[in-house]
């Protein structure tokens, strides 16, 4: 079995978006193992989108995931990683296709609602990084 790591980014904690997310996890068949609510801290934040930190919207995005708690969790199952991705759809959600999270609740970068692990090693980062 596959793990994978995701977060409720704050705009969707605060517009009640948080069972949505996870009963569309759920109803795939992927299950639950881990979940918090937490205020993440300009430093972890930096760190787990370091590979941004050269983009003109960097700044942006640390400030949006900071505003606020996210509902963070680990979720196992079978090509876990790419279901999730499928589940939430294309970053920007201009992009997504409908019937995906950020398609039916994302509204302009960044605020498309969750973040996903994109792969098996960054799905093992950031589970260590967001859950020790």
């Amino acid at each position: 079995m596959e793990q994978t790591f995701f977060f409720v980014k704050p705009e969707a904690v605060r517009r009640g978006l948080v069972g949505i997310v996870i009963q569309r996890f759920e109803a795939r068949g992927l299950k639950l193992k881990k979940l918090a609510v937490k205020q993440l801290d300009k430093a972890t934040v930096e760190e787990h989108y370091a590979h941004l930190k050269d983009k003109p919207f960097f700044a942006e995005l640390v400030e949006t995931i900071t505003d606020g708690p996210v509902v963070m969790g680990v979720l196992e199952g079978v090509d876990a990683i790419k279901v999730v991705r499928n589940i939430v759809g294309a970053t920007n959600p201009l992009e997504a296709a409908p019937g995906t999270i950020r398609g039916d609740y994302g509204t302009v970068l960044p605020h498309n609602v969750v973040h996903a692990s994109d792969g098996p090693e960054t799905a093992e980062i950031e589970i260590k990084r967001f859950f020790g």
